[in-house]
């Protein structure tokens, strides 16, 4: 992938489209070679990469159907655009079977291939930017961060605050959404360390009831209370030596609060029922879904805890704030979830996906993938609705009930009609039908054949 001009090869025989289409896309500012036969093209491809190949189904030499095979073996991320008959739709759908891109029906106005080639060109630069800064970051920054995926400006923020403060035991407070992955800068956090050859405990303060979880952090000893037969130690003794994560801080109750912050003052506190003091040596890196202050105003959270806690913030952004990041991170899911298949997604998917707001952050986006992987049906192109959530209000629309005729069938019938109505009203004259019709004479011809007509 380069930085450079979109390199289109358009492949078509009748010499008025590809004239017009190719003096409007270099007009555009594509560097456009045009090939008028499928073996020609199919030789061109072995010796030249393009980015984009636009092509017809039907053409001497060989059928569009072997120039988009023979586009994807040379360069899989080719995007194949295959202009198409409405009466051929059919060709269009195996076409995307095979791993085009999307189709075009003829006729077409050539603003309408600029328009798709643009937002394909804006796409493809996103993911370049995108590759770009993630050899930046990992010439001038190692790695970045481990298991941290962005480049987006506000990531590089966190990125570049998290390597600042990782070699320190300072406490870290991350504020985020659900889903932003507060957990993955925590493990980072403690991969940069010195600390990182000991453990990392990860505890969840909302998952577990207020004495649960003073047990859970402290331990208890023997016969602290019923069910204690023996002395547990708890995640704090745990993580001696290493990193303690405290998600969902701001669910844990003021009795619970307390006792954090003598651990926080003098690293060392008492087991539930012990008497004895326990000393540790870790770091504090606690995590919040929402503003912590706020709980501190409203009384539900320790002022003094807080400063302990936060020390330095990390402010995580939530996905729709990452401008950039969307497509990159998709690419990664496929990488990770896809068992080594060479999924795609289309670009105007990616363009939509990026348009997203993302509710559930990167953990949606993660699920979306595995979903859209999982519901592929051995298809290496994963399908748009199975990627971003269907409009209930849509649903009727996309779904028709069985005994209805569908649009495409009623419009199949009525260009069928029109087309028998506009040859007998011509005397079955060829040329002065496709005028009529503002068509070209072969677009008519497709079509009449599809049709059956004669």
């Amino acid at each position: 992938m380069t930085d450079g001009p979109m390199r289109v090869l358009l492949v078509e025989d009748e010499k008025t489209i590809a004239v017009t289409l190719q003096d409007d896309l270099e007009a555009a500012g594509y560097d456009v070679k045009h090939c008028p036969d499928g073996a020609q093209a199919i030789a061109e491809l072995k010796t030249t990469s393009f980015d984009v190949v636009i092509t017809d189904v039907r053409l001497p030499g060989a059928d569009g159907m072997q120039v988009l095979r023979a586009a994807k073996d040379a360069r899989p991320d080719t995007e194949v655009l295959v202009m198409t008959a409405f009466a051929t739709i059919e060709h269009a759908v195996e076409a995307m079977r095979l791993g085009a891109d999307d189709y075009i029906q003829k006729p077409f106005l050539n603003e309408h291939v600029i328009e798709r080639l643009r937002r394909i060109a804006k796409v493809r630069a996103l993911l370049f930017e995108n590759q770009r800064l993630r050899e930046q970051l990992q010439t001038s920054q190692g790695q970045g961060l481990p298991g941290v995926i962005g480049t987006s400006r506000v990531m590089q923020a966190v990125i570049k605050t998290v390597r600042t403060v990782a070699g320190t035991d300072a406490s870290v407070l991350i504020e985020g959404e659900s889903g932003t992955g507060k957990e993955r800068i925590a493990r980072a956090l403690h991969a940069l360390s010195p600390r990182r050859d000991k453990p990392f405990v990860a505890l969840s303060c909302g998952a577990l009831p207020d004495t649960l979880l003073e047990t859970e952090l402290f331990g208890h000893e023997k016969g602290a209370f019923t069910d204690a037969q023996r002395q547990r130690r708890g995640r704090f003794e745990v993580a001696d030596g290493g990193t303690i994560f405290l998600d969902d801080i701001d669910d844990m109750p003021l009795s619970v609060q307390v006792k954090l912050l003598r651990v926080l003052q003098e690293r060392e506190f008492e087991r539930v029922g012990g008497e004895s003091l326990v000393r540790v040596d870790i770091r504090v890196v606690a995590a919040t879904k929402v503003p912590l202050l706020e709980h501190v105003r409203a009384g539900k959270f320790r002022e003094d805890l807080y400063y302990r806690l936060n020390v330095v913030p990390v402010r995580l952004p939530p996905l729709r704030e990452r401008e950039g990041d969307v497509p990159l991170l998709a690419q990664s899911f496929i990488e990770k979830l896809g068992g080594g298949r060479p999924y795609t997604v289309k670009t105007d998917v990616l363009e939509a996906m990026a348009d997203y707001s993302w509710p559930g952050n990167v953990r949606e986006l993660e699920n979306r993938v595995a979903q859209a992987i999982a519901l592929s049906g051995g298809a290496t192109v994963l399908r748009r609705e199975n990627l971003l959530p269907v409009d209930r209000s849509r649903r009727a629309a996309l779904e028709p009930p069985t005994t209805l005729r569908s649009l495409r069938e009623v419009m199949v019938e009525a260009e069928r009609e029109h087309l028998k109505v506009i040859l007998r009203a011509v005397g079955g004259h060829r040329t002065k039908a496709a005028s009529v019709l503002g068509i070209s004479r072969k677009v008519l011809w497709e079509k009449l054949k599809d049709y059956g007509i004669e």
